[in-house]
């Protein structure tokens, strides 16, 4: 007999399917509570194996906090500004104007979907077996080194609060011998700390993840205010081209400017990855990865503000170069700049401990429907922590080895957290795309209430259709606009010719070893498929009737 964890494969479509997934779902606003969610998860084929103690604020805060503002616009304030200068402040409306759309997407599927492993389930679900096992595969990938250039970020920021975090060396450049190595020192005792929290309990990870998210609002709202304060010009600022090198245009310049921003705007799709976690996933999941964007672009945008009217100089060799902290310490002096410095460091690790969850889920997911190798290992929760332990341990070992490679070249390492954006946009992709086939196609869910008795998050059809489109052209667009070799960005110290092109050697890779693994277990996969037959959803729906 099929598993269960495979069982809807095979129905997701046809009309009949679609009817008793209504049924169920009008159904939902008369039940309640924990035996509501797990009869909804049940005609997905699926038993209820993580405990539901995921709230709306903590949902929220698993979204925002992969994204976390106060991390990544810290590190990469000096990306953006060197290629565009002050104009670069309008790449970060674009991207974030993209990126709404993409979770606009995402807020429908996560009302008809609320299953761990979005990014896979969404997709198969929508795409195929072959589109959502590779989408899932590569956000895996990206998730992974995702969570090493988190950790590694907190290199940036403790030497400079206690010259003490300098365990390894003098020298707290990330960039110098002895920088890099700290820099992997100090990111595996983070690892060691996300992982182990991770596995212990999720109702812990998600206090642990609520109040860093809270420590870190504050800490945004409070680095604008003292900016402000200190303002050294006005917010006409950012209507100049001051920096911007127009020498072979500016749409050049201002497209490698752009990357910034959509470094940063990634993530928000984890309080999806929560989904199986939450209470109400159907009501909750929508509106919280929408605020998730919502505040990180909104904060993000007086972030940015704030500091170009602030910086004390807007030289290249300055702002450039020295970025936010140059601005922060400049301005602030070394009381708030440490206070602040310290909201950062938190900011880091809850942004690596959000990351690993999300990965570990997506990890998880897959198991639990058989398509990757040692699935029966995977998929495996701990009946004493409610978590999947290996599937948590697994991310952190992979971050781990992929700091290593820090030790020896800085350059290659930070290639590769430029790639794994990259991957996360063709993952993101992959979602959008299929999406919008089944719309065209009309086999898309549409209707049905959610746990409150209200109707499921919708664009409607022609809005949604529109959005759809816009979603998928932003998405080829901006996955293209990050994998173009380009050696100002893959290779600025100039260290060897093959980082130009290591976009496309990551893709390859990636893809080569997807392609592996997923011949490992297709056979096997589709010969528990293939059999099911579409009965398993109205033996559900009776039931709980």
């Amino acid at each position: 007999m099929a598993p269960a964890a495979v069982r809807p494969f095979c129905v997701r479509r046809g009309r009949a399917y679609r009817f008793r997934r209504h049924l169920l779902s009008t159904h939902l606003a008369s039940s309640s509570g924990e035996a509501l969610s797990a009869t909804d998860l049940h005609t997905f084929g699926y038993t209820q194996q993580l405990a539901r103690r995921v709230g709306t604020y903590a949902s929220f805060a698993a979204g925002f906090s992969f994204v976390s503002i106060l991390t990544t616009v810290f590190q990469l304030f000096g990306l953006g500004y060197s290629f565009g200068g002050t104009a670069f402040f309008w790449t970060w409306p674009a991207v974030f104007a993209g990126q709404i759309l993409v979770a606009l997407c995402f807020a429908e599927l996560a009302a008809r979907y609320p299953l761990s492993g979005a990014i896979f389930q969404w997709s198969r679900r929508l795409g195929g077996s072959v589109v959502g096992w590779f989408a899932g595969w590569t956000m895996i990938v990206a998730q992974i080194i995702t969570v090493a250039a988190a950790a590694i970020a907190l290199q940036v920021v403790l030497p400079a609060v206690w010259s003490g975090f300098q365990v390894i060396g003098t020298d707290p450049s990330v960039f110098s011998p002895d920088g890099a190595t700290n820099a992997v020192f100090l990111g595996c005792l983070l690892l060691i700390a996300t992982t182990t929290l991770n596995a212990v309990s999720v109702h812990i990870t998600a206090v642990v993840n609520s109040v860093g998210v809270t420590c870190e609002l504050i800490g945004i709202a409070l680095l604008v205010v003292l900016l402000f304060g200190n303002a050294e010009r006005g917010p006409s600022v950012v209507l100049h081209h001051t920096n911007l090198d127009a020498s072979t245009g500016y749409v050049v310049p201002l497209l490698i400017s752009s990357l910034m921003a959509a470094y940063v705007l990634v993530g928000f799709d984890s309080a999806g990855e929560l989904a199986e976690e939450t209470h109400k996933p159907r009501a909750t999941t929508p509106r919280t990865i929408l605020r998730a964007v919502v505040a990180s672009g909104i904060g993000g945008a007086f972030l940015l503000l704030a500091a170009l009217m602030a910086a004390p100089s807007l030289a290249p060799d300055d702002l450039g170069l020295g970025g936010l902290p140059y601005v922060l310490t400049s301005q602030l002096g070394t009381f708030w700049g440490k206070v602040l410095l310290v909201d950062v460091a938190l900011a880091v690790c809850v942004c690596t401990l959000a990351i690993q969850t999300a990965a570990a889920r997506m990890i998880f997911s897959m198991s639990r429907d058989d398509v990757l190798p040692f699935s029966s290992a995977l998929r495996k929760v701990s009946p004493r922590t409610g978590t999947p332990v290996l599937a948590t341990v697994v991310p952190g070992v992979g971050a781990a080895i992929c700091l290593l490679v820090n030790v020896k070249n800085a350059g290659l390492f930070l290639g590769l957290c430029s790639v794994c954006i990259m991957l996360m946009y063709i993952a993101y992709l992959a979602v959008t795309g299929s999406m919008l086939v089944s719309r065209l196609r009309g086999t898309l869910e549409t209707g049905g209430v959610d746990e409150n008795g209200k109707p499921l998050f919708s664009m409607g059809p022609k809005l949604g259709l529109v959005v759809n489109v816009l979603a998928v052209a932003y998405g080829v667009f901006m996955a293209i606009n990050l994998g173009l070799p380009r050696a100002d960005v893959y290779d600025p110290a100039g260290e060897g010719w093959y980082l130009h092109y290591l976009p496309l050697v990551t893709l390859a890779v990636t893809f080569g070893a997807g392609a592996i693994a997923y011949a490992v277990k297709r056979e096997s996969y589709h010969a528990s498929v293939l059999p099911v037959i579409a009965a398993e959803p109205v033996r559900a729906y009776a039931e709980e009737s």
